[in-house]
């Protein structure tokens, strides 16, 4: 139980230390710099989909006796509508943007760049919920080393995005340390969403596939509506292009080297 309970930590460090970097950088991150880390979450994020959800979805769904791209297919297309309802429902507004999504709601800017990140979080912490659900079940296709592996690589990810949400609150007049904590409670829906997945999946053992899928799907939904145009927008885009290949390939070495 205690490598559970770190492993479910895990992201929310990466989160809460990229927040931090409010205190030790002077000027707000450049274009250039946002669009690297972008991409590198964007590739991170793809990799976890496909090796640590997807690939155990199937497998899991053919141990299972069922046919095994149904829990992949139907879960991940599940977890794209999901993601779009939220987007639809939840006001929130994007870094390079001047105008919300979501629901017409009176909110503070700075209030909706954090909603717009947690909204980012929640199939994350939804990913890692259900690979340790996974892990903790017998004769299980997905191990407590890849559970923990996923939990890094979304850390490594979540350390930029940490950056990125605290920098400009700081840069719109907002305080070093309200800046840091807006920063690092955007991360805290990570771990909730985990543990509400891992209670999800002990009650319903046979859709572990199809919530695997469904969490692939979501996070793959952040990835192409907002990432990855986040990180192509205006010059330069060839960066944000090279930071999706190291992101994924790191993402890549780390489930297959502990998975």
């Amino acid at each position: 139980m205690n490598n559970i309970a770190i492993g479910l930590l895990i992201p929310l460090l990466g989160t809460v230390l990229g927040s931090g970097m409010v205190f030790f950088l002077r000027k707000e991150m450049g274009a250039l710099t946002q669009k690297a880390l972008l991409g590198f979450a964007s590739g991170v994020m793809i990799a976890a989909g496909v090796w640590s959800l997807i690939m155990p979805s199937i497998e899991m769904a053919t141990q299972q006796g069922t046919i095994p791209w149904v829990p992949a297919a139907v879960g991940f297309l599940l977890g794209i509508a999901f993601l779009l309802t939220l987007d639809s429902i939840i006001p929130h507004l994007h870094i390079n943007d001047d105008e919300p999504e979501g629901m017409k709601a009176h909110l503070k800017k700075s209030t909706m760049l954090v909603l717009a990140v947690t909204l980012h979080n929640i199939p994350e912490g939804m990913a890692v919920g259900v690979v340790f659900a996974g892990a903790m079940m017998e004769n299980s296709t997905v191990s407590m080393a890849g559970a923990i592996a996923l939990a890094i690589g979304i850390a490594i990810q979540n350390f930029p995005e940490g950056a990125i949400i605290s920098m400009p609150l700081k840069s719109n007049g907002m305080s070093k340390g309200k800046a840091f904590l807006y920063g690092g409670l955007s991360g805290v829906v990570e771990p909730i969403a985990a543990i509400v997945t891992i209670l999800l999946a002990d009650l319903v053992v046979p859709v572990l596939p199809y919530l695997l899928s469904f969490a692939a799907g979501a996070m793959i939904y952040v990835v192409v509506e907002e990432l990855i145009p986040e990180s192509q927008s205006g010059e330069h885009s060839n960066i944000g292009t090279i930071g999706v290949a190291i992101g994924f390939v790191i993402m890549m070495i780390l489930d297959v080297a502990l998975g």
